[in-house]
């Protein structure tokens, strides 16, 4: 076999050069070429070769897999700052006005919930590291964030936290650090302790930032909850409750004022709560408007009334009559209020339902 041209061997970056790191395998291949080259036959080519390029193509994929399992190891921190980063959320809503001295709770009455969260995908952050991460809670300007401005820096966000006003207690006490849990805080005992008039904007914000830095690769957003505004306590001594709830003191309906003349004459006659106020409603509404008084005006009536119905229902408990024979039942509610009909004590058939023709049968 006539070689026309000399074989020749290039190192490159991968150190198969002769002062590489890859120079043994480079004389290896350069002794296996010459040996075999100057021989016809392809097979004896083939199986002389076949095990060095076995070697070769295995050292580089290992070289590969290398580089590619240290990319992919680096801190998340990088993946989380060009997915949009990580971010302070507050999660439900707080009352539009609260009161000094009372523990700050969300407007459906549950504990306030801050997350910390994706900012593009908006996913809780509910495992590693960051899923028990320690947050601060802090007074804010209401005025901070007024234009729905979601971007701002650690800076903006401190220099509107809100100081005591001189000679005052810190504006918020209690339990002011919380530590996430998969990712979710749950706010414990917190109260304000002055109201939020001398503010500009009268209001109130509550925020929530980390309590350390985390790393100078990536910063997580703070959390900004609504305004709201903060009234001194001794107003809630008389204030009225909408929706009202089953339970309320009667007073707290419009128009009856606590010790006054018409929550005097309700208590009077055993009718002393919200539920039973408008229990005496629906099965006489004659009477109830009697023991309120004949001089009641139609005004003053509607409006308790109106202000009454509003009042959230317990649909957990419910109440049925039947006739003598236990044919015909009727289902009623937490205020006495028709709901229902039962037949044979088996099918239910709700109020809305009925024939008119059942209807009088049932009345």
């Amino acid at each position: 076999m006539v070689l026309k041209r000399p074989f020749q061997f290039d190192g490159g970056e991968d150190g198969f050069g002769m002062g590489g790191p890859g120079a043994q395998e480079s004389k290896r291949f350069r002794n296996a070429v010459r040996d075999v080259m100057g021989r016809l036959s392809v097979n004896d080519f083939v199986s002389k070769m076949e095990p060095l390029l076995r070697t070769v193509v295995r050292d580089e994929v290992e070289r590969t897999v290398l580089r590619v399992l240290q990319s992919s190891s680096r801190p998340s921190f990088n993946q989380n700052k060009t997915s949009g980063g990580l971010m302070l959320h507050f999660v439900n809503k707080l009352p539009s006005t609260i009161f000094t001295g009372g523990r700050l709770e969300a407007e459906d009455g549950y504990p306030i919930r801050v997350v910390l969260m994706d900012a593009s995908t908006r996913t809780v952050v509910s495992s590693g590291p960051l899923a028990s991460l320690k947050i601060e809670i802090v007074p804010l300007d209401a005025d901070f964030g007024f234009d729905d401005q979601e971007h701002w820096s650690r800076g903006e966000f401190a220099a509107n936290v809100i100081r005591e006003r001189e000679g005052r207690r810190p504006l918020v006490t209690g339990e002011l650090t919380v530590t996430l849990r998969d990712g979710v805080g749950q706010l414990g005992d917190i109260v304000f302790t002055d109201n939020s008039s001398w503010q500009r904007s009268r209001k109130f914000r509550l925020g929530a930032r980390p309590v350390q830095k985390v790393s100078d690769e990536m910063r997580i957003r703070e959390g900004r909850s609504q305004a709201f505004v903060v009234k001194d306590h001794r107003g809630e001594l008389y204030k009225k409750h909408h929706p009202p709830h089953l339970h309320d003191e009667i007073w707290r309906l419009e128009r009856i004022a606590k010790d006054g003349a018409f929550h005097k004459r309700l208590a009077f006659h055993g009718v002393v709560s919200v539920q039973e106020f408008l229990q005496l409603y629906m099965t006489d509404p004659a009477k109830l408007r009697t023991v309120l008084g004949c001089g009641i005006s139609n005004r003053i009536w509607d409006t308790i009334i109106e202000h009454a119905t509003t009042c959230v229902l317990d649909n957990s408990k419910f109440y049925s009559y039947f006739d003598a024979g236990q044919s015909i039942g009727l289902l009623f509610d937490s205020i006495y209020k028709v709901v229902g009909v039962m037949f044979d004590g088996q099918s239910y058939e709700s109020l809305h339902n009925l024939s008119p023709p059942q209807k009088v049968s049932n009345a």
